[in-house]
C-alpha cells in the first residue's frame, strides 16, 4: 500500500513562535492532556477561526503546537491554563528556562518541540504554497516544509509509548523528502 504523503510545515519551539502564535492566532482551540495546543483556522490569511470551510479550501489550516518527547504535565498547572500561563510569562519577559508553571519552574524546551501547520478539510496544497501561506500567517518561516506521511509518524509515535518526539520524526521524515525546502 502506498503512503498518503501530505504537505507539512514545521518549526522548532522558541519564545518568539509562541508569542507569533499568541499575537497571530490568539489561544488555542483546544488543549489536551498529552501537553498539545490546537489551532483550526478557516481562512488563514485572516485568522478567522474554523466554521465550515469549503472542500478542498487550502486557506483551511491546522496548528499543532506538538509535546516533547515523554510528556509530562507541569504539577498543579490545569491543562487549560498551561498555554495562557506561558504565552503570559514570556510576554511580560520572563526567562523562558524559567517559567512557574503550577507549582514547578520549568523551561519551555520542556513543554513543546514545535509547531506543525497542515492543510485539512480534503485541502491538498503543495508544499511551497503552504510554506508561503503559513509565513504569511504566522509572520515566521518554517525550518521546514515538505511531504509527510503523518500516519507512519503517530503509529511510530504511539509505538514508543508517546516517547518519541513528533517535531523530531516530522524533521526526519522532512529530510531529503521531495518537496523538501528544510532551512
Amino acid at each position: 500500500m502506498t503512503a498518503k504523503l501530505s504537505a507539512a510545515a514545521v518549526w522548532r519551539i522558541t519564545p518568539a513562535l509562541v508569542a507569533a502564535l499568541d499575537e497571530r492566532l490568539g489561544p488555542p482551540l483546544d488543549s489536551y492532556i498529552n501537553g498539545s495546543q490546537v489551532w483550526l483556522l478557516d481562512d488563514a490569511r485572516s485568522g478567522d477561526p474554523v466554521a465550515e470551510p469549503a472542500a478542498g479550501d487550502a486557506r483551511a489550516l491546522e496548528w499543532h503546537l506538538h509535546p516533547v518527547g515523554g510528556y509530562r504535565p507541569p504539577r498543579d498547572c490545569p491543562t487549560y491554563e498551561l498555554w495562557d500561563q506561558v504565552s503570559g510569562q514570556l510576554a511580560a519577559g520572563v526567562d523562558p528556562a524559567a517559567l512557574v508553571l503550577g507549582s514547578e519552574r520549568r523551561p519551555l524546551t520542556s513543554l513543546w518541540d514545535g509547531l506543525e501547520s497542515f492543510a485539512v478539510f480534503g485541502a491538498e496544497p503543495e508544499p511551497a504554497e503552504l510554506g508561503q501561506l503559513v509565513t504569511e500567517v504566522l509572520g515566521i518561516a518554517p525550518d521546514a516544509v515538505g511531504l509527510v506521511d503523518h500516519e507512519r509518524i503517530g503509529d511510530v509515535w504511539e509505538r514508543s509509548d508517546r516517547a518519541a518526539s513528533l517535531i523530531a520524526l516530522l524533521f526526519d521524515e522532512l529530510r531529503g523528502a521531495p518537496g523538501d525546502m528544510t532551512g
